[in-house]
């Protein structure tokens, strides 16, 4: 499964880096046409794309960290780089969006005129090259958080714009001026949305928490159905990157049986666990006879020294 990552690091990575040359594109195009056109729907569909570009050099970086091997010292490689990037993405989002309804609220007490044709033209261009970009790394998004979170951004680009375009046909048609921050508002509610749910999630990958999807319960009862175990204490689970789940935990055996048997015992183990709860990576720990704290979740603040 592992062994031919290398290759698709470098397959993404050479979309990301052509979906990155086109959002700057975009970017620089919309911000020059709404600075001329005066209107910040169009500069806050702008801002959107300028976190895409954010959004993609720091997963294009990422990835291609992620891709480097291991060594003495980092002895998990850089596979976190990928979280950190997708946590300092969403977390500038969320600012952005703070930024940009201040703007709209203030805009919406005083509307001034907008320049309508530039703000329809700019935002079909996005539409347009946003949709293509979405298609260039859709396959990537499917299996990585990371890309995912590029992915997201350049979709809702596509819906940004289509709104900033339905926006400009308004003003242009009825004169409707207030129309523009209000669909500010809209993006920037969306965008400070989304940005704030990835947020929360890398914090959790980082903090080591669990997976949501594991219930900690049903791996102690599995691991307990196996004939020889008498329980299972001392039980960490945690994900490492995007797919990477990390199980460690103490199996006390019912019998003392030998080194050989155990670990046949336990390979059946790190099977199951693979399967049933999709754990990449396990270590277990096999004892008889010990006598230590068998606490599901064991209380480290107890031993601080």
């Amino acid at each position: 499964m592992a062994h031919h990552h290398h290759h698709e690091h470098k397959l993404s990575g050479f979309r990301l880096f052509i979906t990155i040359l086109i959002n700057i594109f975009i970017t620089v195009a919309q911000v020059i046409g709404a600075l001329y056109s005066n209107s910040l729907s169009l500069l806050s569909d702008a801002m959107h794309n300028f976190s895409d570009v954010v959004a993609l050099i720091v997963s294009w970086v990422a990835n291609h960290l992620a891709g480097k091997d291991p060594d003495e010292r980092k002895t998990f490689g850089y596979r976190r780089a990928e979280i950190i990037a997708a946590l300092f993405n969403s977390a500038v989002l969320v600012g952005i969006a703070i930024s940009l309804l201040y703007h709209a609220v203030l805009k919406l007490i005083k509307p001034e005129e907008v320049k309508s044709l530039i703000v329809i033209y700019l935002a079909l261009l996005s539409i347009i090259l946003n949709f293509l970009s979405v298609l260039i790394i859709k396959k990537d998004a499917s299996n990585n958080m990371n890309i995912k979170s590029a992915y997201l951004h350049l979709l809702t680009d596509v819906m940004t714009s289509v709104a900033v375009f339905v926006g400009g046909l308004v003003m242009l048609q009825w004169n409707l001026y207030y129309v523009d921050p209000i669909i500010s508002i809209v993006i920037a509610v969306y965008l400070g949305k989304e940005s704030f749910a990835l947020v929360k999630e890398t914090i959790e990958v980082l903090m080591q928490f669990a997976p949501e999807n594991i219930k900690i319960e049903d791996v102690k009862k599995g691991l307990e159905d196996f004939e020889f175990v008498d329980n299972v204490h001392h039980l960490h689970l945690w994900r490492l990157s995007d797919h990477e789940v990390f199980l460690e935990a103490h199996v006390d055996f019912k019998e003392n049986i030998s080194l050989e048997k155990a670990t046949k015992e336990i390979e059946k183990m790190e099977k199951f666990l693979n399967s049933n709860f999709g754990i990449t990576h396990v270590t277990l720990q096999s004892e008889f006879n010990r006598k230590d704290d068998k606490s599901l979740i064991k209380n480290h603040n107890n031993h601080r020294h």
